[in-house]
């Protein structure tokens, strides 16, 4: 009745000619409604529908719409949408009327009601926006129709201009972008409309008009992709994280696979939006310095094999990733190129530590894998400036170790398959590869090369195959008996040596597909010292039946030469800890010389390597347990059996084998001898021991050696491979909260902005030591108490406080969107969600302020998508995420407060980059209309970065905040 009433209401006013104000005052005593309720009666609708029934509209009735626009009797939204349902264009007056309404308040669009009229808001402006594309796609029509006409164009003209102050702001489009997912359909209508004004365009004779059109629909075509727009990356010399990411898998993750280092590196990339040729170059300049400063020998190799092998292969999985983005990567890698030969110091350095020139071969490698052009490598090729090299007479003859390494690769391949022959009938042919590995630098370049190729576990498990293979004895000869010994003593020496080089998780990642344990994985797990391992020298592992061992001990003592023929090498390995415990008590107890002694060890350690190294793994145990005063004869058994043995009754390929045994042993051995101050044998002069063992200062607290490192790394402006070593020492021992804590008072110590932005970078490149515990701990912990206590809120001021709120907010988003997968559901009941997604009507979502801790105004993205809190990343963040909540809605204003809104500007920064990431999901959805209070955050574009679109929720909150902008 009262929609009847209030056609009849407007007649009677128009009959009667009121006033505008008469009309507003008797409509609502006579109909007696309030506030939004003329919207729910659609009085702009009837109004104009009264008002536009002639050619002409009419003025009295128009200015009764007009009042109540002013007045704000009918919404926005309303008035949008009844001058979007007009469709007759042909009556130029009234669509000039209309448009003349839409002036009223087209530039001031605006809504502070509930979440639901907000939406209303962008719907009716979506459908605005189809309305001014048909009338203009409709006057293009006219002009073709009857050919150039003043009055046409005027029209087109006015709908064009409309229609550009519409979409040219920001809000504008966000709140059409929000229209868009809300009803997925309704975007069709604007396509077809754009399509229809495209074909229109080319009738219009005024250029000025045309462009000006053409122009307001890309406008309208980009809204989709608002997010997408990417901002110029900031301009910067160098980038440490990028740099000491390289360093840290080229010093200790050769064996790493290639996808995850590919995806951290394409992440600090995005993050810190650098350019794809500066890029590249960084990974070029962290291989070249890793080379220069790694120490001589294996880790050498290891460098080598990661620079010329494994850095190629990553750079083609960027080309593949950067070709699906439609972008020459080759023109990045040239252009990198081209600014690494401006480093002629870096370049001549490399190549005089290596004594070839290295450049050139990194150009043929790049050139075979077709990351750059045949032209581009013969044109850098060209431009290298050549130091004069330093070819002495001694290392004239040496072959460079980059050509050895790409040598090596295809013999990896090949060697996999020998090993893989049957040799049960001959086995002395695969005796001749063996040695052939053993010789020189062989078997380090081979293994450098397999663990650069992800080769290396398949290389491991052919060599356990083949330590079995000599288990199985039937009537042999003497001949085949040293072949057998042989056999087992170098699979086992390679073995060892694979594991002190690469760590046992190569050999012991993959179960045996035969069920039962090999062998020398028994051996490794119970009876190898390692690093950090510490073993019990009275485990049973070390005592077997004591027949074999009481026969072993004998076959020691009497014979002048070990016999070979139908010894079972796994049991006497097995039972060696055991005679030596046997011997060293003799020896204690007055019974053997130590002539007898030595002579013992010289028989241990003569034939098969094996036992010596079998023997000195029980002593390093046994050493450990012992007083200072106790270790004296123990050590010497050590020092006995590491010596080579220099007779001429040794078996074939003995030296090679030795030089594999002493270096095993010494790795055994540097913990418990350096535990004394002692030495295993003399240090060669300018020669470390062992590289990357004991760096640490013997007296020295951990706290003091963990400043003094820190310092060092920023005076030299990058973390080189030594400190790697030692930080994560420190690490081990400290423990994650006292290593990320002492690092970050480092930071919040710094008082100029430059250096605090260099120390944040610093320390996102240590982090990633153990990013993922790090995290844990700077999120959840550290973090939370400097917000927590105000004690510490003044170490939070800028600039170290934005320093740090820039360096972490952005690298972990990657951490958490690696581990979101698809969850059960398990964090809100069914019936909770449902009302939550349902825009009912009559049950609006409100949206309350922070203190309102009700079920629909704290919850987050992450809630409603169910992500899984049994996570400790999501957990930390969704707390993190609360309490900063907490601090923006509280009334304490102080430098907590300034830290936490560059946090959030960091975040938005990163998301704004059209990466979808997933730390902001954990944002409760109360906190957008806290964050739209800061300067900042007060933009179209950031709401929509910070809120979940694919949510009817997300949606509402970002439509409430934006129309309330």
């Amino acid at each position: 009745m009262k929609v009847v009433n209030l056609k009849q209401a407007i007649l009677q006013a128009w009959k009667e000619r009121w006033s505008d104000y008469q009309w507003a005052i008797n409509i609502k005593k006579n109909l007696g409604t309030k506030g939004a309720t003329w919207d729910y009666l659609n009085l702009a609708e009837a109004l104009m529908e009264q008002a536009l029934i002639g050619p002409s509209p009419n003025p009295l009735i128009l200015s009764y719409l007009k009042y109540a626009i002013n007045s704000q009797m009918v919404s926005y939204s309303s008035v949008l949408t009844a001058i979007s349902k007009f469709d007759d264009f042909s009556r130029d007056l009234c669509v000039k009327a209309l448009l003349e309404i839409m002036d009223m308040f087209s530039n001031h669009l605006s809504c502070h009601g509930k979440a639901e009229e907000c939406i209303g808001l962008c719907r009716a402006l979506l459908n605005v926006v189809v309305w001014l594309l048909q009338g203009c796609a409709w006057y293009c029509d006219r002009l073709r129709e009857l050919g150039p006409s003043a009055s046409t164009e005027a029209s087109l003209g006015a709908c064009q201009e409309r229609l550009h102050s519409l979409v040219s702001s920001t809000k504008n489009r966000a709140l059409v972008h929000i229209a868009r997912l809300e009803d997925q359909g309704s975007w069709s209508n604007v396509e077809q409309a754009i399509v229809k004004v495209t074909d229109g365009v080319a009738n219009v004779a005024n250029q000025t008009l045309k462009s000006k059109l053409e122009e307001s629909v890309s406008l309208v075509k980009g809204i989709p992709h608002m997010l997408t727009a990417q901002s110029d990356p900031p301009a910067q010399p160098s980038f440490p994280s990028v740099h000491a990411f390289i360093m840290l898998e080229g010093t200790m993750n050769l064996t790493g696979e290639t996808p995850p280092l590919v995806e951290q590196l394409m992440m600090i990339k995005r993050m810190q939006r650098i350019p794809t040729p500066l890029f590249v170059l960084e990974i070029w300049k962290a291989c070249f310095t890793g080379l220069i400063e790694s120490p001589e020998g294996t880790e050498e190799l290891k460098w080598t094999a990661f620079m010329f092998l494994k850095i190629p292969q990553v750079l083609l999985k960027l080309k593949s990733l950067q070709s699906e983005r439609g972008q020459d990567f080759m023109d990045d890698v040239n252009g990198a190129f081209e600014y690494l030969l401006k480093l002629t110091p870096l370049l001549d350095k490399a190549d005089q530590r290596c004594n070839c020139d290295c450049l050139n071969m990194l150009l043929q490698e790049c050139n075979k894998l077709g990351l750059l052009s045949d032209s581009n490598a013969t044109n850098l090729s060209s431009k290298r400036e050549y130091a004069p090299r330093l070819k002495t007479t001694e290392n004239a003859n040496i072959q460079p170790n980059p050509g050895l390494i790409l040598r090596a690769e295809p013999t990896v391949t090949n060697i996999l398959k020998t090993v893989d022959a049957d040799h049960s009938k001959s086995p002395e042919g695969l005796l001749g590869v063996l040695a052939h590995m053993l010789s020189g630098k062989s078997l380090d370049l081979l293994l450098a090369a397999a663990a650069a190729t992800g080769k290396l576990k398949s290389f491991a498990r052919k060599f356990i195959k083949l330590n079995e293979f000599p288990k199985h004895i039937s009537g042999e000869g003497s001949k085949s008996a040293s072949v057998r010994a042989l056999l087992f003593d170098i699979s086992f020496l390679m073995l060892c040596h694979v594991v002190q080089t690469y760590g046992s998780e190569v050999i012991l990642s993959e179960p045996s597909p035969s069920g039962e344990t090999p062998f020398f994985e028994t051996w490794l797990l119970t009876c190898m010292p390692e690093e950090g391992k510490i073993l019990n020298p009275d485990h049973p592992c070390f005592r077997p039946e004591s027949g074999k061992v009481e026969s072993l001990v004998a076959l020691l003592n009497n014979s002048s030469e070990m016999k070979l023929v139908q010894m079972k090498w796994h049991e006497i390995c097995l039972s060696t800890p055991a005679a030596i415990l046997e011997v060293l008590n003799a020896w204690e107890n007055g019974v053997l010389s130590v002539d007898a002694v030595q002579k013992i060890t010289d028989n241990i350690k003569g034939k098969v390597c094996s036992m010596a190294i079998c023997a000195v793994a029980w002593l390093v145990a046994h050493v450990r347990m012992l007083g200072r005063d106790e270790r004296e004869k123990p050590q010497t058994m050590i020092r006995q059996l590491v010596t080579p043995l220099y007779s001429e009754n040794t078996l074939q390929f003995y030296n090679e084998r030795v030089v594999i045994m002493s270096s095993i042993l010494e790795h055994m051995c540097a913990d418990v001898f350096q535990q004394t101050g002692l030495q295993l044998r003399p240090v060669l002069e300018g020669q470390e021991p062992i590289p990357y063992r004991n760096l640490l200062p013997a007296k020295e607290p951990v706290h003091e050696a963990l400043r003094r490192q820190f310092q060092a790394v920023l005076r030299k402006g990058w973390v080189d491979s030594r400190a790697l070593h030692l930080l994560e020492s420190l690490l081990h021992i400290g423990g994650v909260f006292w290593f990320t804590n002492n690092l970050v008072k480092e930071l919040l110590k710094e008082t100029r902005k430059e250096w605090a932005n260099r120390v944040a970078e610093l320390l996102y490149s240590i982090f990633c030591l153990d990013m993922p515990q790090i995290t844990l701990t700077l999120l959840g912990t550290i973090l939370p108490n400097l917000l927590t206590d105000p004690a510490h809120w003044h170490s939070l001021a800028d600039p170290p406080g934005k320093a740090l709120a820039n360096s972490f907010s952005p690298h972990h988003k990657g951490h958490a969107s690696a581990r979101q997968r698809k969850r059960q559901r398990e964090d809100i009941e069914p019936s909770k969600l449902m009302r939550l997604l349902s825009s009912n009507e009559d049950e609006p979502v409100t949206l309350s302020s922070p203190g309102d801790r009700s079920m629909s105004s704290s919850l987050s993205a992450s809630q409603l998508h169910t992500v899984n809190m049994r996570d400790p990343l999501n957990r930390v963040l969704a707390n993190l995420f609360l309490l900063i909540s907490t601090i923006l809605g509280s009334k304490m204003a102080g430098p907590h407060t300034q830290f936490v809104h560059s946090f959030m500007e960091e975040c938005v920064e990163c998301l704004e980059q059209g990466h979808r990431g997933s730390i902001l999901q954990f944002l409760p959805f109360t906190m957008v209309s806290e964050l739209v209070k800061l300067p900042a955050m007060a933009k179209p574009k950031v709401v929509l970065a910070i809120t979940d679109l694919t949510l009817p929720l997300g949606r509402r909150v970002a439509a409430k905040a934006i129309s309330a902008l």
